[in-house]
């Protein structure tokens, strides 16, 4: 799905010129898992702003407005207060922000768990106002039914299974899943079910590795590894844990950059320098000609 207007690139710092790039479509990546095998891994990653997307956007196959959004960018405690007001905003941005990336929109807790007709408005809502190419939701065999309604009314859907963040009051925390048969089989099946409604991609996320590995087995919609197995068919971290925004990261995160203390540095040269009355410069400051 393209963006359907241009934005001003000669007035706005925000949205510099976009590169002549052709969006990506749910088809295609569908297509990368032919005959149970992904030659060319998917690379996904949260966004959550325009110019987030903007940097991300040429690197990555899927950008994820996640509803990790709650504790990145708000600072509540879990995903579960999220609105849909927040998801569409924040969708919005960066549908503006990019132009190659399919961009696929959480749905939040509560606006799709009570019926498929609950579900087809939330989404529908998504889809109208942010111009995505699709929704996530959390959930497995309970969310077939609302999967296959969705998506047989023109709305793509990717599930995500495993350790499911909106459920983790009644999972009891964020350990890894699947270390018991009867999870791990749950696991599995949730995947099958999803796959046989219609899902044309599944998160899994945080399961043992020989379990990410099974899901990925199984099912011939490609599987995105969060926390499970570098044999996934993709994967997808949250973008501010992979750069290194946050002290605290789980298990599975790799840091591939220290932005918080490159900004925390930055800060204390800027301080520093308002403090001694050094900034503004000659360079920075306005003189009579």
């Amino acid at each position: 799905m393209s963006t359907t207007f241009q934005l001003d690139t000669a007035t706005s710092r925000a949205n510099p010129t976009p590169a002549p790039l052709k969006r990506l479509t749910i088809p295609a990546i569908q297509r990368r898992k032919a005959d149970g095998h992904t030659a060319q891994p998917i690379v996904m990653l949260t966004a959550y702003t325009a110019r987030q997307a903007q940097l991300l956007d040429e690197h990555c196959d899927i950008l994820l407005v996640g509803d990790s959004l709650g504790q990145v960018i708000y600072g509540l405690p879990s995903s579960v207060p999220v609105t849909l007001e927040m998801m569409a905003a924040h969708g919005a941005a960066v549908v503006r922000g990019s132009y190659h990336a399919v961009v696929v929109v959480d749905m939040p807790f509560g606006t799709y768990e009570a019926s498929p007709q609950q579900a087809f408005e939330s989404a529908a809502r998504l889809l109208k106002e942010t111009g995505c190419a699709g929704v996530k939701l959390e959930g497995g065999a309970a969310m077939a039914e609302t999967v296959a309604f969705l998506v047989a009314r023109g709305i793509p859907v990717m599930g995500h299974v495993g350790l499911t963040p909106q459920a983790v009051n009644v999972l009891g925390g964020y350990g890894a899943r699947g270390r018991s048969d009867a999870e791990a089989q749950k696991i599995i099946a949730d995947a099958k079910a999803l796959e046989a409604a219609g899902a044309f991609a599944i998160v899994v996320e945080g399961v043992i590795e020989p379990i990410a590995i099974a899901v990925t087995q199984a099912v011939t919609c490609p599987v995105i590894g969060i926390g499970g197995s570098a044999q996934c068919d993709g994967q997808v971290l949250v973008t501010e844990d992979m750069l290194g925004m946050f002290e605290r990261v789980p298990r599975f995160v790799k840091r591939y950059e220290d932005l918080g203390g490159v900004i925390s540095g930055a800060v204390a040269r800027y301080a520093a320098e308002v403090r001694e009355r050094s900034f503004p410069g000659p360079e920075q400051t306005y003189q009579p000609k």
